[in-house]
């Protein structure tokens, strides 16, 4: 660790597989802490390069619990997170959409580290248990097409740098990693980030990773299509600027994107619009980032349009909500 450290200090660049060794050096406990919080500093100083978080992740991966999926294509979406908008859970709605109108979808998520509910809060409200067992898993896809992957039941890396990155005043390069480690490894993916600088990185990694991605960001600091403004997607074949205007919507003001001061008012938004019964903008929102999935997942083959209508037909049939029934009943 002392010869990485100097690298870093001489403005070197870390191959992926010195990376890899790294992260699996830390789950041995090879490393003292303050060499760790040494590394991690200096990486957050000079900028994660794509090979430095692409070991990362090998490393993650190979410390973790494998979930290999009898399902051969299916999409998570998901956000970095903290970008302390506080919104609904997006995504997780998002994801129940996507898999109402017939796709496959192995949600990845955790417990909120910045707003009032992430995906495992608002599934753990609904009173799922969150399992490993990969009979059960591989059963609730066949059955409801949708598998959620609760995060600390996979990741036992992150059990040993919790601390550390605890007591920093600052994000590190694990906070870029959450969209990379789901552990059945979809080969779609969509990813909101919080800024042009994300978006730019998390191309090049998915690019190398070669899957079929879309990556969204809404200029004005949310990550993922919020339509309180335009918004920048890039996927494997087009690079765009879309407005509110351009999906048929109104803007929506940031309010009406809260998730509220507690878990239960969270899941009260979140049950509303697969009930059908929420604010126009928040079923917009849900409707637009599900349809960029569903882009994602047909390889960009329909329009933008013909997602829209796919997605909107997922919530007004009933569908997205007997879906998350059946999700639900399956995981309590």
């Amino acid at each position: 660790m002392k010869e990485i450290l100097a690298k870093l200090l001489n403005h070197e660049e870390l191959s992926r597989e010195e990376m890899k060794n790294i992260l699996v050096g830390i789950t041995h406990s090879e490393f003292p802490n303050e060499q760790i919080t040494a590394l991690l500093t200096a990486l957050q100083m000079r900028g994660v390069t794509v090979e430095e978080l692409l070991g990362f992740r090998d490393g993650i991966l190979e410390t973790g619990v494998p979930v290999p999926l009898d399902c051969d294509r299916y999409i998570d979406v998901v956000g970095t997170g903290g970008d302390r908008k506080n919104t609904f859970n997006i995504s997780t709605t998002s994801c129940f959409v996507i898999a109402g109108a017939g796709y496959k979808v192995a949600k990845h998520g955790n417990y909120a580290a910045t707003s009032t509910s992430g995906a495992s809060n608002v599934i753990a409200q609904h009173g799922v248990k969150f399992t490993d067992n990969l009979d059960q898993l591989n059963r609730c896809m066949d059955e409801a097409g949708i598998v959620y992957l609760h995060a600390q039941l996979f990741a036992k890396a992150m059990k040993f740098v919790g601390p550390i990155r605890k007591a920093l005043p600052f994000p590190t390069i694990f906070n870029l990693l959450g969209p990379l480690v789901n552990p059945s490894q979809p080969s779609c993916q969509l990813l909101g980030v919080a800024n042009l600088d994300q978006m730019r990185l998390y191309h090049a990694v998915y690019q190398r990773l070669g899957i079929d991605y879309g990556i969204v960001n809404s200029i004005d600091g949310y990550d993922e299509i919020s339509l309180t403004g335009d918004f920048k997607v890039t996927t494997n074949t087009y690079e765009k600027i879309f407005s509110p205007a351009d999906l048929g919507f109104q803007p929506a003001k940031p309010e009406e994107l809260v998730a509220g001061a507690t878990e239960q008012e969270a899941k009260e938004i979140f049950d509303a619009v697969l009930e059908n019964r929420a604010l126009p903008a928040q079923k917009n929102i849900v409707l637009a980032n599900a349809a960029f999935g569903i882009q994602v997942l047909e390889k960009g083959q329909k329009s933008i349009d013909e997602c829209l209508s796919i997605a909107r037909e997922s919530i007004d049939s009933g569908s997205a909500l007997r879906t998350f029934k059946k999700f639900v009943e399956l995981n309590s």
